[in-house]
């Protein structure tokens, strides 16, 4: 975690080292890499410097003290040896007489040169019977009695006395310290004299003064040293807050999408925060910029940075706000504001500071807002009405092209912020005829009213009141509403007439309708009376065809016996001719019977489809056979095409009917020598079939009535063909049976086409 923290610190203070690299010498970077590392040995070098001292003074002290003690024993030698000398040339010195020892004691102090005086050091003569004769130093202080007794019994110490004349003698004193004792014989006094130096007195001034600046000297170094340390601490604590405070501004200008700039006027070097290399999207670094990367980062048609520097190297500006756009890393535009102001160091460089704010929404909105504003003003200017906004201040914010013809207003009174008053001097006011007030609620500061113009129009005006404290104003044309409107009264007046005339036209239509019912009542029952009448048709047509089948069997029998001669023959041969005109006629009468008969059935609905799967080629192939005797008589050509595998689930007697009485109609209404063509065909879920022949054709008007029973197209006066005219009737009917279709198409003189379509699956169901 705390590397973690470290590392965004540092990467925190890369823009803040940047600005400083910016401004400091080269050198700044070296002593940045060499901190931690100065932070770190600086206190143990005051460690090694403290251990240094103390070690030096250790050796000095001892040093001096040995020196010392070396000066002071030959000094103690040759002031022993100098004071015996001239005790020997000063004469014998009567002991008993105590002038004589008090001229002795004050002739000492005289032999003791100056550099023989010295603190601490004790001149002692003493007599044949180890008497002090005489002293240096001679006074002494309260409570030093019994130090002098402890020095004058040195004399008499054995060490002294076994030493030889170039030594000095260590004496031990009671108290623990230490002395130096030198003794000479002075023949002349029967005596001798001491010299004694006291080694604390010779050394301990020196020590002390060396402990003394030594420790001094520490204590300095370690106020120093605490000194460096707390300095130290304080710097990393600024370092810590300085990089907050780096990591607050680098947050803030990030979340801002700004981006600090700090031109370099006279090196040509630029820094950008980090925050600039991501409104960029480039990767962030802690070096400088030179003055051609960022230019060619910058769109030239917005800025010339050039020129910016020029005037402010020259000093004709002092600080720029200027709009431009960047190009960012991906590729697009974005838009910068750069508020920098010009600054100058103390080694008089020029340095241009300031913020980039990225704006490129900004830009966007304005934009947005224009078009938008754009649009209000062409929906303003589409829409039929006069419209007119003003501000609080009664000045002009927006009108149409209808408010300024209904009032009549030049181009320049229609500016933005013209007054209230200077539109109503300049422009011309509508007389207003008649003022009608809109009924119903009436809303705080909104007045509407219609009102006529002198030129028989309508206005609906309404004025409301904005939030900002201005009014808006809109005039509708209403005039065709108010002639609407006076029409409706119109019309009101005729529909209140036209209701009168239609009570008085109820009155008579309610007669009517009893008359109608009366009438619909004869019709219901003429109605019941003629399908009763069709059926017993239909049941008559019935019987009288199965009645009339029985004889013509009989006759269509007999008749056949007689032509073939079963039993002999007739006679004479017209007795032949006449059976087989018997024969044909009885066969003619029974296919009109059955003809009708079939009808009768159809008409009654007593028909049931034998649905079946059935092959449609060899159906078509049986009714080929059916009439191939009447189209080999008449010398016809068939042309017969037909898909293999046709199949089709329908009636087969239907089916077959159907194409016999097609294929019988063609063959009868095709002259010699003509043709006959038939085609079928199988689709998905149908199949068709088509017979079309060269006969005589059927005009157009007459094709309406073909497939209606007994219809036909020759009258019975001028018909040269025989027939009942019930074979396609009979044929669509069975074709609507089975839910299919039958179209024909003719021309006169050129042939008749019949198409049939039927169902590949027909539904089974019995004829209604």
């Amino acid at each position: 975690m705390a590397r973690a923290q470290a590392a965004s610190a540092c990467a925190q203070s890369d823009s803040i080292k940047g600005l400083a690299q910016s401004i400091a010498k080269p050198a700044y970077r070296r002593l940045l890499t060499a901190e931690p590392l100065l932070r770190r040995a600086v206190p143990t070098l005051i460690i090694a410097f403290l251990v240094t001292i103390c070690v030096g003074a250790l050796v000095q002290v001892i040093d001096q003290t040995r020196q010392k003690q070396a000066m002071t024993k030959h000094d103690l030698l040759a002031l022993a040896d100098l004071l015996a000398e001239q005790l020997e040339h000063a004469g014998v010195v009567d002991q008993k007489r105590p002038a004589s020892i008090e001229r002795l004691q004050n002739l000492l102090p005289k032999l003791i040169p100056s550099w023989g005086v010295a603190a601490g050091r004790h001149v002692i003569v003493t007599g044949a019977d180890q008497r002090v004769l005489a002293r240096v130093p001679i006074g002494t202080e309260s409570g030093e009695s019994g130090r002098i007794f402890e020095l004058i019994s040195i004399t008499q110490s054995p060490a002294l006395r076994g030493t030889s004349p170039a030594s000095v003698a260590d004496i031990v004193l009671l108290d623990g310290s230490s002395a130096l004792a030198v003794q000479r014989v002075v023949r002349s006094l029967l005596g001798q004299v001491t010299v004694v130096q006291e080694a604390d007195t010779v050394w301990r001034p020196d020590t002390a003064l060396s402990i003394t600046l030594s420790a001094t000297t520490g204590f300095v170094v370690l106020i120093l040293g605490f000194a460096f340390h707390w300095q130290s601490t304080r710097a990393r604590e600024g370092d810590l807050i300085n990089d907050a405070v780096r990591g607050r501004i680098d947050t803030a200008l990030n979340r801002g999408r700004c981006g600090l700039w700090d031109w370099d006027l006279s090196r040509g070097r630029i820094f950008w925060s980090q925050s600039m290399f991501t409104l960029l999207g480039l990767e962030s670094r802690s070096d400088l910029l030179t003055f051609g990367e960022v230019t060619s980062l910058v769109n030239s048609e917005d800025i010339d940075l050039f020129e910016i520097a020029d005037q402010l190297i020259s000093g004709k500006i002092g600080h720029i706000d200027q709009s431009f756009r960047m190009r960012h890393n991906s590729g697009h535009w974005i838009w910068l504001r750069v508020r920098c102001e010009l600054s100058r160091n103390a080694s008089g460089g020029a340095h241009l500071i300031g913020i980039a704010v990225d704006i490129t929404e900004q830009k966007s909105l304005a934009e947005r807002s224009v078009e938008a504003d754009l649009r209000l003003r062409d929906a303003i200017e589409s829409i039929p009405e006069a419209f007119v906004l003003w501000d609080a201040d009664d000045r002009l914010v927006l009108c149409n092209s209808h408010f300024q013809r209904l009032h009549k207003l030049p181009d320049t009174a229609v500016a933005v912020g013209t007054p209230y008053e200077t539109v109503v001097e300049v422009g011309r006011m509508p007389e207003i005829r008649a003022r009608q007030s809109e009924t119903g609620t009436v809303i705080l500061e909104a007045h509407t009213f219609d009102a006529q113009l002198a030129d028989g129009n309508w206005l609906h005006i309404s004025e409301r009141r904005t939030k900002d404290g201005g009014y808006v104003s809109v005039g509708t044309d209403i005039t065709r509403i108010k002639e609407h409107e006076q029409k409706l009264v119109e019309n009101d007046l005729r529909l209140r007439a036209t209701v009168i005339d239609l009570k008085r036209t109820q009155a008579t239509l309610e007669q009517q309708a009893i008359e109608l019912a009366d009438l619909a009542q004869k019709y219901a029952d003429e109605k019941n009376r003629a399908e009763d009448a069709n059926r017993a048709k239909s049941k008559f047509l019935a019987n009288m065809s199965h009645e009339l089948r029985t004889p013509l069997n009989a006759i269509i029998g007999f008749s056949e016996i007689m032509s073939n001669g079963m039993f002999g023959t007739l006679g004479s041969k017209k007795y032949s001719e006449y059976c087989r005109d018997i024969l044909a006629s009885g066969q003619y009468l029974l296919e009109v019977i059955n003809d009708v008969l079939d009808m009768s059935k159809i008409e009654a609905g007593r028909i049931n489809l034998d649905l079946e799967a059935l092959d449609l080629t060899r159906v078509l192939d049986e009714s080929l056979r059916v009439v191939s005797g009447r189209t080999s008589d008449k010398g016809l050509t068939f042309d017969v095409r037909s898909d293999d595998d046709i199949s089709i689930h329908a009636d087969r007697r239907a089916v077959k009917q159907i194409i016999v009485n097609l294929l019988s109609n063609a063959v009868k209404f095709t002259p010699d020598g003509g043709r006959v063509v038939a085609r079928s065909k199988i689709f998905e879920n149908s199949i068709t079939l088509t017979i079309a022949d060269t006969g005589i054709g059927i005009a157009s008007h007459a094709l309406r009535k073909l497939g209606k029973p007994f219809e036909q197209v020759e009258s019975q006066l001028t018909k040269i063909h025989a027939g009942s005219g019930l074979g396609l009737a009979i044929a669509k009917s069975l074709v609507s049976l089975h839910s299919g279709s039958m179209r024909l198409r003719s021309k006169p003189g050129a042939g008749t086409v019949v198409r049939v379509t039927l169902p590949r699956h027909c539904q089974e169901r019995t004829a209604a």
